[in-house]
Parts: C-alpha cells; structure tokens; sequence
C-alpha cells in the first residue's frame, strides 16, 4: 500500500490532492494569461510536467561516471561515456518506441543525430557534427533528448549533465541552469524557462571538495523555491578506490561513511551510496564469452593471476601466459575494470555456477541495488509529490514574472501550497534530520526518520511492522504513534526544533491512521 496524505476526495484514491490543486492553480494562471503566448508556452510546460514521469538529473564533477551510472540503471548502453562533444551538454532520457537522438537548439530548431556503436565500454557515439536543422543556417546545441524503449526509462526520464567543474565556464553554466536557475538568471522573464529541469537529482562524488560542496549548497538554497527538493550522493567509481583490490567497496563505504557525516549532517544530501558504475553495467549486460572467460581464468592460482593484475596494461599483454587471448583480456579489463575481474574470478571459485549467477552477484556487490532501493523509497515513493512541488516552484516564479493584479491573486495561493504540503515537509525534515542535532535518543531518532518516511511510505514501513500485519494492530499502532508524538511535541523542556519535527511525526501518523481502512459499523 502507497501511503499519500492529500487525496483529491474521500472516495477517489488515485489522484493525490496536491496534484489535483496543482492543475487547477495552472489553470487559473492560463486564463488570466491568456492573451500572452509566451506565459500559455510557460505554464503548459509546468502542466505537462505533472503528467510525465518524474526528471531525476545525475550531476557531479568531470569524469565522476554519470553515464556509466545511466547505464547501469537503465541496464542498456544507452548513453555515450566517451569525451565527446555529446558530453558538454544537457542529454535527456526518455521511453520511446523506437530510439531517436534530436538535438534542440535555444531557437526550437530541430535536427536528427547520427548514433553510431561504439567499442568496449563505450557504448554509443552522438555525432554533432554537420547537423540538418529544421530552421536556415547552422545552430549551436542546446540540449539532447535520447527516445529509447526502456522499463526504466518508462518510471523515471533521466537527465545526464555536463561535469560542474569543468575548464569552461559555459559548460558548468548548463548544469547551473537546470538545476539552480535563481543562481545564475539574471532576467526575470527569461527565469520560468530554465526552471523545468530536475525533480530530484543524484549528486556523484569522487571526493568531496569545496566546489562539490558549494553546488550542493545552491542545490539545497533552492529547495524552498525553484530547486528540486530531493538529493541523493553517491561516490561514484567505488571499485578504483583501494586502486581496484577486491576489497574496494569496503574501503569506499568507509569513505561514503565520511561523506555522510559531513553531507547528511548539513542537510545537503539525504543519504550517501558508494556504487561501482562500471561494474553494475558490466553485470547488466554480461555475456556467455565473458563468463566462460572468467571460468578459465578462475583456474589460475591466485597468485600468478594477481600478479597478472598489477596493471591494465600488464594483465592484456601478449607475453603474459593466461587461458584466455590477449584482445578478449583488453576487453574485459575495459568492460570490468581491474576490480570486476577480480571480483568475477573470485565469485566463480566460491560457486557462481552460470552467467546470471555471475551477473547477479556482481551487480549486488557493485552497489546499483542498494542505489536502486534508495532512490525508490526516496524519490519513486513520493513521485507525485516531487513533480508538484517542481510545478508549483515553477508556477511561482512564472507569475513573479509576469507581474499584474491576477499574479498578485494567485502567487499567495501557490506559496501556501509550497509551505503547507505535508510531503515536502517530510522531505525537508529528512534533508535535515541531523542537521539539528535534536537531543532525541537513538532509538527515538530512528523512530522518528522511519515515521517521516525515511524507510517508505507504505503503513507498515512508517510504523516499523511486519508486511503482514493485520488492519486491527495497524490502526492499534497508528493511533498510539499519534499520542505519543504529540506528547513528545508537547514536552515542556523540548525546543523548537525537536517539537517540530515531532509534530510532524505526529501528522504522519495521522495520515497514516487516515489512509486505513475504517472499520464498519453494524
């Protein structure tokens, strides 16, 4: 069961309230714009948004792996993770029946890309050169869209950002304008244009500098208004810390740990996830010649392969004896990397018996699963929620823009909804939870994050219960979690901070308590 606090009317379940009073403020906004174009332009796109599936945007520094991390989420080569030009723009990724590539230029010019395969890990080639557009004369690229049949792809639209540090200020700039407009627009009718980016981004670290830092801190600055309201960190490349050793992950948990401290305790990410992107793709798509590749080399004593794996260069030498040819070796340490051989070769000692054993393994030691399940309970989970509060931000700066009396009308109602939606307070206590350093004991505290919907939002997550728990003891427990957090709101010696939050907790519980099935009445 999904839990949702505001429903459109007792008896209809499926469209959540927020969303329903979303339309209707977009509505009202289109006809007092009627006459404007370029404002009716503005707000079907904020409509639309509400429609599609929710935008989750990987962003981070230059080669910190968000196309391979694309990859491996969506399970398929679908974008390029070479340095081309392809790279220096925004690319988006949708469902589509067929895939298409279209680059978009600032004008709305249209122009079909050229794809070619490419080798390895590589995966596909955009060709931007000697574009046809559908306008006269050439156009600079503005942004990609990639249409590509995808299970994935059908839940999520997934959008690949340029690198924030890169050496030119304009590629770093296209990142800044999708993700905190407020920072870098000047003109105020230009803004509302650039607002309809991300709903929810997933911020890859290689280690945590100051400018990783200082754009997580424009992201979090526009969470009350324009930004998106959920981010998830990851340290990305997890596998070449500890230069590739087997036991590279637990090293990069230890750093993740580290980063955690830092980011979740300034509110600045919600949780922090070390994930080998290259080797959670490598496992999506492992083939029956790797496999048996891997058998043959499982063979070698360990010692003689480890010293084979010094290097990339050393392991794909010609003079090097292995049961397998030297071009399949390259290929594997391109696909795998150092650590996923390693991996791989030591899985099959132990008993992975077939390719899907293989891959299977692989992929739940490479971190993509537990990335998977984060992103679900915090960004799938409130989909909805998400979207309306990416609509209504964008509502709100449309009508800053386009001042007048129906504006001045409209804009209180929208920033009521902004401030009073239960969800996106949870989603804020979350960002912040340690933030406050609330002087709750531990088992206090993980009541409180499982309450706000740290771990889900089904009944039974919130209330800390078995799957299967019957309605009685669901209703039982919800009404006591209602008192006793309102009690602890209450306490004469708790300060505002840690009252708030527990009154939020104490609202939870009654949208919890509200969602179950009454009892009947004979």
């Amino acid at each position: 069961m999904t839990h949702r606090f505001d429903t459109a009317a007792p008896g209809d379940r499926t469209t959540p309230r927020i969303l329903t009073e979303a339309h209707e403020l977009i509505g009202a906004a289109a006809r007092a714009f009627g006459r404007d174009e370029y404002a009716r332009a503005l707000l079907a796109e904020c409509e639309y948004r509400l429609r599609e599936p929710l935008r989750v945007a990987l962003a981070g520094s230059i080669k910190a792996g968000k196309s391979t991390l694309l990859n491996a989420l969506v399970g398929q080569a679908v974008a390029p993770t070479d340095a081309t030009e392809c790279t220096r723009v925004v690319t988006w990724y949708r469902d589509a029946a067929t895939p298409t590539v279209t680059a978009h230029a600032v004008d709305g010019s249209r122009a079909n890309v050229i794809v070619r395969r490419g080798s390895g890990a590589h995966g596909l080639t955009f060709d931007l050169n000697g574009l046809r557009w559908d306008a006269r004369g050439p156009r600079e690229v503005d942004h990609l869209e990639v249409g590509w049949p995808s299970a994935a792809l059908a839940q999520t639209t997934i959008i690949d950002t340029p690198g924030t540090s890169s050496l030119s200020r304009e590629v770093s700039l296209r990142t800044a304008r999708l993700l905190t407009p407020a920072e870098v627009e000047d003109d105020a009718r230009a803004a509302p244009m650039s607002v309809s980016g991300a709903d929810a981004v997933v911020y890859l670290l290689r280690r945590l500098d100051a400018a990783d830092v200082r754009f997580l801190e424009q992201i979090g600055a526009g969470a009350g208004g324009s930004g998106p309201l959920g981010v998830i960190g990851v340290v990305s490349r997890a596998d070449e810390i500890g230069s590739g050793r087997i036991d590279a992950l637990h090293s990069a948990r230890d750093v993740a740990a580290r980063f955690a401290d830092e980011l979740e305790r300034t509110g600045l990410c919600q949780a922090v996830i070390p994930v080998a992107g290259l080797l959670a793709f490598a496992a999506a798509t492992l083939r029956q010649p790797e496999f048996a590749a891997f058998e043959a080399l499982s063979t070698v004593p360990a010692e003689d392969l480890g010293i084979a794996l010094l290097s990339a260069d050393r392991f794909a030498r010609a003079d090097i004896a292995l049961p397998v040819a030297p071009e399949l070796r390259a290929q594997l340490v391109d696909r795998f990397g150092l650590f996923g051989i390693r991996m791989a070769t030591m899985l099959i000692r132990l008993g992975a018996r077939d390719s899907s054993a293989l891959a299977a393994e692989l992929a739940a030691r490479s971190g993509i699963e537990e990335l998977r399940s984060v992103l679900e309970v915090q960004f799938g989970q409130r989909a909805e929620e998400l979207k309306a509060h990416s609509a209504l931000s964008t509502l709100d700066r449309i009508l800053a823009a386009f001042p007048g009396a129906e504006s001045d009308r409209l804009r209180p109602r929208v920033r009521a909804r902004l401030a009073d939606v239960h969800g996106f307070t949870e989603l804020r206590l979350l960002g912040r939870l340690r933030t406050d350093e609330l002087p709750l004991p531990p088992p206090v505290l993980a009541d409180l994050y499982r309450m706000l919907g740290g771990a889900g939002v089904a009944a039974h997550l919130r209330l800390g219960l078995p799957a299967e728990t019957d309605l009685d003891s669901l209703r039982a427990t919800a009404f006591a979690a209602v008192r006793t957090w309102r009690a602890r709101a209450a306490h004469p010696l708790a300060d505002r901070s840690t009252a708030t939050a527990c009154r939020a907790a104490a609202r939870s519980a009654e949208g919890v308590l509200a969602e179950l099935p009454q009892p009947r009445i004979t």
